[in-house]
């Protein structure tokens, strides 16, 4: 009856799946006797520490969890799925499943990170293959409750990974200490412009619980730890087309001959951020909450020439490690994608055995520099 009602719900929903296109990692190749896998820093760094192997998850043969991301195919979610695929093997090999019998993991992700839509549409269709546990990091905090309604009446379970979820029934969230990060993230940028000035925070979202968490945790750092620091501007990348408008009404004040006004089409998401530090001169830094944040920030500083301010983002990748490299980004907060997603599956599996969670799963973070960047411990926790 349950499933039925789960069938009803989805036969009037437009449906479909988009299975994350990744570039494949390979973390499984064969160890030698007493050899350490290259992502065992990865695992270390989750607590609980029984967040960070498989066992005791003694699962039924055929067993299946669906893991749904924010976004497919990026450094960080290529890597989170990574640690899905570690986890899955590791639960086989220790169970001694092969063929059908395997459990069978199944990431999934929204091709861009702001779509809820889609990323509710995958959900529908994950549920309507009725999985024996959900994985899924929200991009909007308040949403699906209809569909986790739908979930928890047919026994399936539901656990938040990377960003957590309202809903009651979310049963544990494996993900970094999105406050402690953005404040770390706040005293180096404060040290960087000698705890004096001003300095602009731009935010990926303003729905998702990492948005809101690390927003919190740069400006309580600021309010509560740095006198002669002021935050001047807080931008929210997913606001972007809103203040294109604003910013387009506002350079077309006073032009009469319209083939020579701005439209938000002229605008580039560099082109606001760089309106920003345009008409704050004085800014000193800038604190970007993460990888794609953090890049448009170097692009609009490149692009106005201004090589002053620092920056210091959020997340890692191949464009970033340049950055750090040639001195435009003064640092980085990375997270731990690969034992995110590690921990989210040994989460699900332990819902599906009824073991109890923590609420919360720590996965952890690293500060990363130029001066640190190359160091053996470092090195092993970076993704590209």
């Amino acid at each position: 009856m349950k499933k039925r009602m789960i069938a009803m719900f989805l036969a009037g929903s437009m449906v479909f799946s988009l299975s994350a296109c990744s570039e494949k990692i390979d973390n499984t190749a064969t160890l030698k006797a007493g050899e350490v896998p290259t992502y065992q820093g990865n695992l270390n760094a989750i607590n609980p520490l029984a967040y960070n192997n498989v066992d005791g998850l003694d699962l039924e043969k055929g067993t299946f969890i669906s893991i749904i991301g924010r976004q497919e195919a990026t450094p960080y979610w290529t890597t989170v799925e990574a640690g899905v695929k570690q986890a899955t093997e590791d639960l086989n090999t220790a169970l001694g499943y092969t063929g059908d019998d395997k459990i069978k993991v199944t990431f999934n992700a929204p091709s861009k990170e702001e779509d809820i839509d889609e990323q509710v549409n995958i959900l529908d269709e994950e549920l309507s293959r009725y999985p024996n546990a959900i994985g899924i990091a929200s991009i909007d905090d308040s949403a699906c409750s209809m569909q986790f309604d739908l979930a928890t009446e047919s026994d399936i379970p539901i656990v938040a990974f990377d960003s957590g979820n309202n809903y009651q029934g979310i049963l544990c969230t494996c993900r970094t200490n999105n406050e402690e990060a953005a404040g770390t993230a706040a005293a180096k940028l404060c040290g960087e412009i000698e705890d004096s000035g001003e300095v602009i925070l731009i935010a990926h979202d303003e729905n998702s619980s990492s948005g809101k968490e690390r927003v919190k945790g740069f400006t309580d750092e600021i309010t509560n730890n740095h006198p002669n620091v002021k935050i001047v501007e807080t931008i929210y990348n997913s606001q972007m087309d809103a203040m294109k408008k604003t910013i387009a009404e506002k350079k077309n004040e006073g032009i009469i001959d319209e083939t020579k006004k701005v439209t938000v089409d002229d605008l580039s998401d560099e082109d606001v951020i760089a309106y920003y530090l345009e008409i704050h001169p004085e800014v000193k830094g800038v604190f970007a909450t993460n990888d794609l944040t953090t890049q448009l920030t170097l692009d609009s500083c490149k692009q106005m020439k201004n090589t002053g301010i620092k920056v210091v983002g959020f997340d890692y990748g191949e464009d970033q490690q340049k950055a750090l490299e040639d001195g435009t980004l003064s640092g980085l907060i990375v997270q731990n994608p690969f034992g995110m997603g590690y921990a989210a599956v040994v989460a699900c599996a332990r819902t599906i055995l009824n073991q109890g969670n923590e609420a919360v799963v720590d996965t952890g973070y690293i500060w990363v520099t130029k001066d640190n960047m190359t160091d053996d411990s470092i090195v092993n926790m970076l993704y590209k």
